[in-house]
């Protein structure tokens, strides 16, 4: 991995990666993607999205590192930047407690920053995360037309498991599962979890698909980024999910 002395110029393909070098070192980041949208005014190319990357673009920035995700970026088009020469710096984020090492190997290990203390806030706002009374048996929608759910082995899924709340298809075979209205509506819920990204949920678009059923409206970004978000995201978070409980 390129060290310190020879990290000048990185490419984001990850929203919650460029704000995480952004908040300490916004001069060495030179290219991300159209969703990166914090920290506002980050002034720096565009190269498309997550899914579509405009390779020629990335490349042509002569990048010392760039950094992406197993999850969010697609593997050929990992494997064309290295193909071109460029350093590719992959992360794989499951959990929160992987979320702090990945972010640490990036920034620290990969971009030689220091470790920024943000970082440190995180952990110890997360530390101190107790879950405020008996557990919850959520259905956490990510998408509509079709239905979309967290599934199994996903970070938003720990993130809300800290807070209390048990994630009623944490088992299903999938990730993200397509399932059937209906059958949401008929898994024994007591919670209806709706974030605003990667589908915008709102108060007007989500919860009268579940009559009935308390529907907690989150901040997606403190539910599923990893980055200075972390250090409010148990405020944040628990404060939603606690308002839908009355």
């Amino acid at each position: 991995m390129a060290g310190h002395s020879a990290v000048r110029r990185v490419v984001s393909l990850v929203p919650s990666l460029t704000e995480a070098v952004a908040a300490g070192a916004p001069e060495l980041l030179v290219g991300a993607t159209d969703w990166c949208e914090h920290p506002a005014g980050l002034d720096v190319v565009r190269i498309g999205g997550t899914k579509n990357p405009d390779l020629g673009r990335i490349a042509a920035l002569a990048p010392d590192l760039v950094i992406a995700n197993e999850e969010e970026n697609r593997a050929p088009d990992l494997g064309a930047l290295r193909a071109a020469g460029l350093e590719v710096l992959v992360t794989e984020v499951r959990s929160l407690d992987q979320a702090f090492r990945e972010l640490e190997r990036v920034l620290v290990r990969g971009c030689g920053l220091a470790r920024p203390g943000w970082l440190g806030d995180a952990e110890d706002a997360w530390r101190d995360v107790t879950a405020p009374g008996p557990p919850r048996r959520a259905v956490v929608p990510v998408w509509r037309r079709p239905w979309m759910v967290l599934g199994r082995d996903t970070f938003a899924g720990d993130v809300l498991a800290r807070l209390g709340v048990v994630n009623i298809h944490a088992g299903h075979g999938e990730r993200y599962p397509r399932i059937p209205l209906e059958e949401l509506n008929a898994c024994g819920a007591d919670l209806v979890v709706l974030p605003d990204e990667p589908y915008r949920f709102s108060a007007d678009d989500g919860p009268e698909a579940f009559p009935g059923l308390p529907s907690a409206l989150v901040s997606g970004r403190h539910l599923t980024w990893y980055g200075p978000s972390l250090t409010r995201a148990p405020q944040v978070l628990g404060a939603a999910l606690a308002a839908a409980g009355r």
